[in-house]
């Protein structure tokens, strides 16, 4: 009975230990699957998370007619670009204004199918946005187009192209001395000038504005206050020859016929990124089929590309289809969105192919890339499937979020955004036909969070108080009895 007992005493001991490992490793795997699926909010769990790791401003910018009381009954055209100087210096861009279609009476007409029959369809939908602000014979003008049919003044106003905003919304200041020169020309013959991508170096102190005009196939450079045309890049109105005999985008002819060297032309460019010395690359384009590098005062260096296949399924290093966005990675390696062709091609800053990463088939056409400080490749799919990216520069996808909706907080052909230095991110919406404000949800995990690009010429300039709160200088290190209040440059 003795040994009966013993062993008993020692198998529940054995399986009481047992019992508490079993349940340590089974807590430890909740917690570690916890930590590898789907973030939740800490403070609503069940929050479907419509708008991602972010809450967005429903306010931000105010309306339209709210900031510029001239202008009531009219709101957004297609917003083709933002850019985040700082928390209180958001420059937007679009093209002109639309009639605001908000409360607008529903109308049913007749229409015929493929196969004949007559119905009735409701327009607008329910649940649908009211309008393609970009895409149509009545969008906004600018798109490279023979067909559009807008009238001035009736269907659009060329009107506010470049507004900077403040932190609540507000208009800073509106470059509407420059409107006229981002005119299309002829819209209803040729529908083609706009403002496509709006930037400034991280490495230039000047904060110069770089404005990329595809239409008129130029780059214009403001100064930070909008107050001086300071560079033209480019020659208005003029494509390279191989570029108006056939583009990379339709197969066809470009509609611009003028043409001049291709160290003075482009073919619809569409992103510009930098390297800390100034020399910088532009991705070109829509219809030319090349990256194009250029020194620091704009003088061409080399460029290097060619057109690929149609039909989107292109796969030879160094071909290409619309080529529309461009980042650097701190090793100066660059990144070009293939779009057509669903790829992001990397090479070193002369030219050479190193590697490509496939989106897959589809529905996937991403329009704005975008390098983080904490060398991550943020994406943004615009009319594939909405979403935003996040990958690692293997090309390993790590998240995603996004959905379409006409509600607040939702993504209609993201064609730019960008991070300030407090990690709001801004987005411009050329189909949906708004920009947008998201702010950082409490207790989001950084990694799901845009992070901010670098931004190594623009220091933080800060005001230095002692512990009595007197002012002592205007820009400094810290140090013990002081402290800081930051005024973002």
């Amino acid at each position: 009975m003795k040994l009966v007992g013993r062993a008993l005493v020692i198998g529940l001991i054995v399986c009481s230990l047992m019992g508490i490992g079993v349940a340590g490793l089974f807590n430890a795997a909740k917690v570690s699957a916890a930590q590898q699926g789907q973030w939740v909010d800490p403070a609503n769990p069940s929050d479907e998370l419509a708008d991602g790791p972010y809450r967005v401003d429903p306010n931000w910018p105010k309306p339209l007619s709210t900031l510029f009381p001239e202008e009531k009954g009219w709101t957004w055209g297609a917003v083709q670009g933002v850019f985040a100087q700082n928390p209180d210096r958001i420059f937007v861009v679009m093209r002109g204004e639309l009639p605001d279609l908000a409360g607008m009476k529903k109308i049913y007409p007749e229409v015929e199918t493929a196969f004949g029959i007559k119905t009735h369809v409701e327009v607008p939908g329910r649940g649908m946005y009211g309008r393609n602000a970009s895409v149509g014979p009545y969008a906004s003008p600018g798109e490279a187009s023979d067909d559009y049919m807008g009238q001035e003044n009736k269907d659009y106003r060329w009107k506010h192209i470049i507004t900077v905003y403040d932190s609540q919304g507000n208009v800073k200041e509106a470059w509407t001395q420059w409107d006229s020169l981002f005119r299309p020309d002829n819209p209803n013959k040729l529908s083609q000038g706009r403002v496509h991508k709006i930037l400034i170096s991280p490495y230039d102190p000047d904060k110069r504005v770089w404005a990329i005009d595809d239409g008129h196939e130029v780059i214009r450079i403001f100064s930070n206050d909008g107050k001086k045309l300071l560079q033209t890049i480019g020659t208005l109105n003029t494509t390279t020859e191989r570029n108006a005999k056939m583009t990379g985008n339709t197969g066809k002819p470009s509609y611009i016929q003028k043409t001049g060297p291709a160290s003075e032309t482009f073919g619809r460019q569409t992103d510009i990124a930098w390297l800390p010395d100034g020399t910088f690359f532009v991705t070109d384009g829509y219809e030319e089929t090349r990256v194009v590098k250029f020194d620091k005062n704009g003088k061409f260096l080399m460029a290097w590309g060619e057109r690929g296949e149609q039909g989107g399924h292109e796969m030879r290093p160094n071909y290409f289809n619309t080529v529309h966005g461009i980042a650097i990675d701190n090793q100066r390696r660059i990144y070009v969105n293939d779009r057509s062709n669903r790829r992001i091609q990397i090479f070193d800053e002369n030219g050479k192919f190193l590697n490509q990463w496939y989106l897959g088939d589809g529905p996937t056409a991403t329009y704005h890339i975008f390098m983080t400080a904490d060398q991550h490749l943020w994406l943004s799919d615009g009319h594939g499937n909405f979403k935003f990216y996040k990958y690692d520069l293997n090309g390993k996808l790590l998240y995603t979020w996004g959905t379409m909706t006409p509600e607040p907080g939702g993504l209609w052909g993201t064609h730019q955004f960008g991070v300030d230095q407090d990690g709001n991110l801004y987005t411009a919406e050329v189909w949906g036909g708004r920009p947008q404000k998201f702010v950082p949800r409490t207790g989001a995990e950084p990694a799901l969070l845009i992070g901010p690009p670098i931004r190594p010429t623009w220091q933080k300039k800060f005001r230095l108080y002692n512990s009595s709160g007197s002012l002592t200088a205007g820009r400094g290190e810290s140090s013990p009895g002081f402290f800081f209040a930051f005024v973002h440059s």
